[in-house]
């Protein structure tokens, strides 16, 4: 739990930087070096020697869709989102988290999605968006192909790594999970305009960052915590990087937000994340 604790006080940075440093880049060339960057950083710790054929497409194709496919459409969604909007509109994840391990189970746990229910409201309250604007739809969309992407990555991680014979570390394989990431994002960069991406000294700090760190460490980290609790926390977790991104936005960016409607609404997330660890899968009844 530590884990995803840490990677979710990381990730409240993410935002206010993608926004306010690479904002006019091409989205897809962004994503593109951003995940190359990861992949490089895990290179040298890469060992499939042991890995059957069969599992090493699996994880290329869980990177491909978890980061690659999750990652082109949330650098996009910033050229029509703020990015607090960005942040809010992560808040569905939880229950994309929940439904598809329940589907993959063949089991619904009322516990589990009603902790569900809890965070996204938490994350409602805490900033509400009309969706009445074209520009607002089509970034809460691209949004939405982003979390969908991100919670079916982190539960078929669990899967294949559960059902991998040779028991590797998380830190061999990962770098296949990056690889697979990069190439669907050199993919989506297939006519963009290279020209127009053009680094200055603070972006080219940020790219660095953001590779390295955000996506290299922290997810990293965030499969190896996703891995070591239960499907109902792991989706709870996904919402607290809402009520960290604002106030990281607040401290550090200059934003403004409503401290009652944070209150209650990390409150909301806090029990949910409270009833989630005390929740046994084993002694639910299962519908």
């Amino acid at each position: 739990m530590i884990y995803l604790l840490l990677v979710s006080l990381l990730w409240a940075f993410s935002f206010g930087l993608i926004k306010g440093e690479l904002t006019g880049l091409p989205s897809s060339s962004v994503a593109f070096v951003r995940l190359l960057i990861a992949f490089a950083v895990f290179v040298p710790f890469l060992r499939v020697r042991n890995l059957r054929g069969g599992d090493a497409v699996k994880l290329l194709l869980t990177g491909a869709v978890q980061y690659g496919l999750m990652y082109v459409t949330y650098i996009q969604a910033f050229q029509h989102l703020q990015a607090h909007e960005v942040a809010l509109f992560t808040v569905f994840t939880p229950i994309y988290v929940t439904i598809i391990n329940d589907l993959f189970e063949r089991r619904l746990c009322p516990v589990s999605m009603s902790a569900v229910i809890l965070a996204v409201a938490g994350g409602i309250i805490i900033k509400y968006q009309d969706l009445g604007s074209p520009e607002l739809l089509l970034g809460f969309l691209l949004m939405q192909v982003a979390n969908l992407s991100f919670a079916f990555g982190q539960i078929f991680y669990r899967r294949i790594m559960a059902a991998l014979p040779n028991k590797p570390a998380d830190l061999q394989i990962f770098g296949l999970l990056y690889l697979g990431a990069a190439l669907t994002a050199a993919l989506a960069t297939i006519g963009s305009d290279w020209t127009a991406f053009e680094l200055s000294l603070r972006q080219a700090a940020t790219l660095l960052y953001l590779g390295i760190i955000a996506s290299g460490l922290g997810f990293f980290l965030w499969n190896i915590g996703a891995r070591r609790i239960n499907a109902g926390s792991l989706a709870v977790f996904n919402n607290l990087k809402i009520p960290l991104g604002i106030l990281v936005s607040v401290l550090f960016f200059g934003e403004t937000t409503d401290w009652t409607r944070l209150l209650i609404g990390g409150a909301l997330m806090a029990t949910a994340l409270f009833i989630n660890a005390r929740y046994k899968p084993e002694k639910q009844r299962i519908i």
